[in-house]
């Protein structure tokens, strides 16, 4: 066991424009996914199941759900030295700005993390999906003697203009990295890739975002105020001079980094054999434990579909969706393609038979929900019809957005009865 050999370190991110309206009210590591989950929880389930148990979660803008889930949700024992600690943006005598990158972030948090007795700084992001085996990570970056190993993830041509790129030696030894390279220039930046990568096309090693840190090489390097981000400035400065390892990862992973990418992450939920597996029993996605009802269905055709906690479900028909806590859909109605949220509370009997609420939370009766979002708390009128589509221009109102051909219903938002999206 690796122990308290390593401090994880999750950077929340900025603002997450990229996932706007889903970060309008919440940081991007807060958005719910899967129906019952939050993206921070997988970099914290695969640092718990890694026996990692100290980390920081570094953010600066609407950290208050976040908080609230991690404080609800992680708790070690009193004799435990783990903890899992939010550290939002603060000002302090020696700075008053914002966290400027990933690693201006890590400098002004510097002096929380060093009160801490440990060998390597884990550094994680808090917005991708996939499941890791960090104590092998740190395994392989010990066994190396390296100073710096980033987690590398073999990408096809058409992939590799998004991503920071690396070139390794056949000892994984990293010797070059370019960002987010033009494609004209990929012929000189193959890397050695195992052959079913090779079959699949895949030939450019490409980073995670993940990163593991000598503790004594990291402080040094922070000394440079200079420096604010890992990817563009750190890790492209420090490859000539300090021994950087790649650690090939082959396993399922995605950034969630825009709406389509999240909605396509959360649908594949919906496969038989899901890319990301939330069934295996060693790796294990950990969440709040909610104390709520079975669901409860009644009449309704269902197909690849995946129904979280509490739901109460009359739907004429659901296929490939996903379907959030607490979630409830009338009768008659069809949703395809869909991701919906949940729900944070349910109503009570009394205000829903003395009709003290206009329009209940949920899907309402006779509805045709098609390629959308469903944020949390959102109420869907009786005879509305969302369908979502590359047909739809992208636009924005108080209630929704259409992005990328998603329509997203704003957490929150009332769409009256008879509403044609």
């Amino acid at each position: 066991m690796i122990n308290n050999k390593a401090l994880a370190i999750i950077l929340g991110g900025g603002q997450g424009s990229r996932l706007y309206p889903l970060t309008q009210e919440r940081s991007k590591p807060a958005v719910p996914i899967a129906g019952k989950y939050r993206l921070v929880d997988i970099p914290i389930s695969n640092c718990i199941n890694a026996d990692i148990k100290r980390m920081f979660v570094l953010t600066q803008f609407n950290s208050a759900s976040l908080n609230r889930h991690i404080k609800d949700t992680y708790h070690f024992s009193f004799f435990s030295s783990a903890f899992v600690d939010v550290l939002a943006a603060e000002q302090t005598p020696h700075n008053k700005t914002w966290f400027q990158g990933t690693a201006d972030a890590v400098r002004q948090s510097m002096h929380h993390f060093l009160r801490h007795d440990f060998q390597y700084f884990l550094i994680l992001s808090g917005d991708q999906l996939y499941q890791m085996d960090y104590e092998h990570l740190i395994e392989e970056h010990e066994k190396n003697d390296a100073k710096i190993s980033i987690a590398t993830i073999p990408v096809s041509a058409k992939e590799a203009t998004e991503f920071g790129i690396l070139k390794s030696d056949d000892k994984n030894v990293i010797t070059s990295f370019i960002e987010k390279p033009d494609a004209s220039l990929l012929p000189d930046w193959t890397s050695d890739v195992s052959d079913d990568m090779k079959k699949e096309g895949r030939h450019y090693l490409a980073s995670m975002g993940i990163y593991v840190f000598n503790r004594e090489l990291l402080e040094e390097l922070m000394q440079n105020p200079d420096t604010n981000d890992f990817g563009k400035e750190i890790i492209p400065q420090a490859i000539d001079k300090h021994k950087t390892m790649s650690y090939q990862y082959e396993g399922y992973w995605t950034d969630i980094g825009n709406i389509d990418s999240f909605f396509e992450a959360n649908l594949g939920l919906t496969d038989d054999i899901p890319k990301f597996d939330l069934y295996d029993k060693k790796k294990r996605i950990y969440t709040r434990a909610r104390m709520l009802p079975t669901t409860k269905v009644a009449g309704t055709a269902l197909e690849r579909t995946v129904i979280a906690e509490g739901c109460i479900i009359s739907a004429a028909k659901i296929e490939k969706s996903v379907i959030g806590i607490r979630s409830r859909i009338g009768d008659e109605s069809t949703v395809i393609n869909t991701y919906m949220m949940g729900s944070d509370y349910y109503e009570s009997l009394d205000e829903i038979n003395n009709k003290r609420i206009p329009i209940l939370m949920g899907i309402g009766e006779r509805c045709f929900i098609k390629n959308a979002i469903l944020d949390k708390n959102c109420r869907i009128g009786d005879d509305v019809r969302i369908n979502g589509g590359k047909h739809l221009e992208e636009v924005e109102t108080d209630t929704y957005m259409v992005k990328q051909g998603i329509v997203v219903i704003k957490k929150g938002a009332t769409i009256p009865k008879g509403t044609i999206i």
